[in-house]
């Protein structure tokens, strides 16, 4: 009826002209049909009238039919008698009040809602309070208050352009650490085998190749930032691939496997290359793979080494039996190893025609601007900018040494369990070497499953602080369970797989909040002082454990504790409390909220979210 119109005209009045400095409903069209703009203050209640009207005769939305996530509303007397005080306050006119309705507002709902035979007792107390009631429960049926928000903070970018090569990069990227990390310990399934073979202790040959490791991190940065990514990894597959030739000799020609001055050369070749595929996840992230999907993106490039040393315990075993075997474990290494060094050659590719983020845009743009002002003296002077001084400026960068210390943590604490793995299983009762070794495999799958599964989670929340806090925590608890002598079975087994699941993630979750808070550092430089500092301390920490595990702490009712757990467990609890103290901002993520990539037709362009709109 016209009363019903007219007062539907002045909520929708009333609503555009409060919009800008009250609480909003969210502005669903109304489930019959009507108009139904509706504001809401503590005091002031206005809704579409039709809604309401139908309410009252039944036919309103019932509890099962709200909007997801609201609860039931459920009214005591006690609400009525509050809400049947004068409050309802109806917008008449050009002018919203809180206090209560005119006689002659009050009047004309009155006769409106009196047309019905259903509200001729409206007159009385009861009617006022369920009336009430209807058009506040209306609001809440039919819509879900949000708080006011700045202009434009519901404004969503337009969706980046992703391109499918991004998994083909990152499948070679991960493949081409896989393998790098099973020539390391190709041998440490078969230590005997190799004793007789070579009359040599496999861990020399661990050694020599993780040394080799640290000297190349410090060569690693200067080729990404002097030739790019695709150069160096295409270089670096084709150097392991050479090397695995050389450990193995040309394959499957019948040969004898080669002396171990030349398997030492080859193992060598192999340690050069691993720093391009453990140093460079970060920057592929950031180079091809949108905002959330980074942190799973280096979750998986960064933690698939544990693949290939769980390999290397599994198929080690099953192959390199005998010399005879030895050397076909070798050829098999080869063989995949020029596979995938050929496919990068063909495949692998430097970037996307477009970049995937506004931050890598950004990132781009102010280094297209700086060699623009500052020409060849600026090109000379990042050529010359050694490893060391950036390693220098980002230590000095407020943020970084949090993130670095749990990457480090992370990295010596599964190094160790994993190096001292078969001596706690045996305290607790494994004897059969078959099952330790599928156990130190699930340690290492445990490993890469964690960080998939917790990177997408901080892709999605960017809680990098709360998630690190929560996996630091349980990595200790796991580390203390692990570490207690007379642990049933089945909890050792458990707490190893916490270990390794909780622990692991840390590693990639880390990386990523690094670039984050020295956004726009290089990210490969970022990822080379994490993975270089903890090698180091890895090699610092085995035989320190090594050492205090001969002392042995008694634990009355649970056994006893031995001194490299105790190490172990106070580190973790000291890194936990520092960490707690992180309060850097996230400066990419930051960029990433504050624009847009906007595609112009000959390329993209940064576009602030609030220009956006217009």
């Amino acid at each position: 009826n016209a009363d019903v119109d007219q007062y539907n005209m002045q909520a929708e009045l009333g609503c555009s002209q409060q919009r800008s400095s009250r609480l909003h409903l969210n502005q669903r069209p109304c489930r019959h049909g009507l108009p139904s703009r509706r504001c809401l203050r503590p005091t002031m209640v206005v809704v579409c009238a039709s809604c309401s009207w139908r309410w009252l005769q039944g036919t309103a939305a019932t509890e099962k039919e709200q909007l997801p996530g609201r609860k039931p509303l459920a009214f005591s007397l006690g609400h009525l008698q509050r809400f049947a005080d004068p409050h309802l306050a109806v917008v008449r006119g050009q002018s919203v009040s809180a206090s209560p309705p005119s006689p002659s507002s009050s009047s004309r709902l009155g006769a409106s809602l009196q047309s019905r035979d259903a509200m001729q007792r409206s007159e009385n107390a009861w009617s006022r309070s369920l009336l009430t009631v209807a058009l506040y429960r209306t609001c809440l049926v039919h819509g879900v208050r949000r708080r006011a928000e700045p202009e434009g903070a519901q404004l969503q970018c337009p969706p980046p352009v992703l391109y499918q090569q991004r998994w083909v990069q990152l499948a070679f990227l991960a493949i081409l650490a896989l393998l790098s990390d099973l020539v390391c310990f190709s041998v440490a399934a078969t230590p005997a085998v190799w004793k007789t073979t070579f009359n040599q202790d496999p861990a020399t040959l661990i050694d020599i190749f993780l040394f080799t490791n640290v000297f190349s991190c410090f060569i690693e940065p200067y080729a990404i930032n002097k030739f790019g990514l695709r150069i160096p990894i295409v270089a670096a597959a084709c150097l392991m691939a050479i090397g695995c030739l050389l450990r193995s000799g040309l394959p499957f020609l019948g040969g004898e496997i080669p002396e171990y001055s030349t398997v030492v050369t080859g193992t060598m070749m192999v340690a050069v290359a691993q720093p391009f595929f453990q140093c460079t996840p970060p920057l592929l992230s950031a180079t091809w793979f949108a905002p959330d999907e980074r942190a799973l993106s280096t979750a998986v490039a960064i933690n698939f080494n544990q693949v290939g040393i769980a390999t290397a315990f599994l198929a080690g075993g099953v192959v390199g039996g005998t010399t005879q075997g030895l050397q076909q474990y070798f050829c098999y290494i080869s063989v995949a190893a020029i596979t995938v060094a050929l496919g990068a050659f063909l495949f692998f590719q430097e970037r996307p025609p477009t970049p995937p983020s506004a931050s890598e845009l950004e990132k781009e743009l102010e280094r297209a601007s700086a060699k623009g002002r500052e020409g060849e003296s600026q090109q000379k002077k990042d050529a010359e900018y050694s490893f060391t001084e950036q390693a220098g400026e980002l230590l000095r960068t407020p943020g970084f040494v949090p993130p670095l210390t749990a990457f480090v943590t992370s990295i010596a604490v599964t190094n160790v369990v994993g190096a001292f793995m078969d001596q706690k299983l045996e305290q607790v009762g494994f004897t059969d070497q078959t099952t330790i070794d599928f156990a130190g495999a699930g340690f290492e799958l445990a490993i890469v499953i964690g960080g998939i599964i917790l990177g997408g989670i901080v892709d999605r929340n960017k809680e990098y602080k709360a998630v690190t806090l929560a996996c630091l925590s349980l990595t200790l608890v796991g580390t203390l369970l692990l570490g207690f002598d007379k642990l049933p079975r089945n909890l050792a087994l458990v707490a190893l797989l916490a270990i390794g699941g909780f622990a692991g993630p840390v590693q990639p979750i880390n990386a990523e909040l690094a670039v984050e808070v020295t956004f726009p550092a290089d990210e490969n430089a970022i990822e080379a002082v994490q993975q270089l500092c903890g090698n180091l301390v890895s090699a610092l920490l085995v035989p320190l454990c090594e050492a205090a595990a001969e002392i042995v702490v008694p634990l009355p009712g649970v056994g006893s504790l031995h001194g490299d757990t105790v190490v172990l467990v106070t580190l973790l609890a000291t890194v936990t409390v520092y960490f707690s103290t992180f309060s850097a901002r996230l400066r990419r993520t930051e960029v990433d909220k504050a624009t847009c990539l906007v595609d112009e037709g000959e390329g993209v362009s940064l576009v602030a979210k609030e220009d956006l709109a217009g």
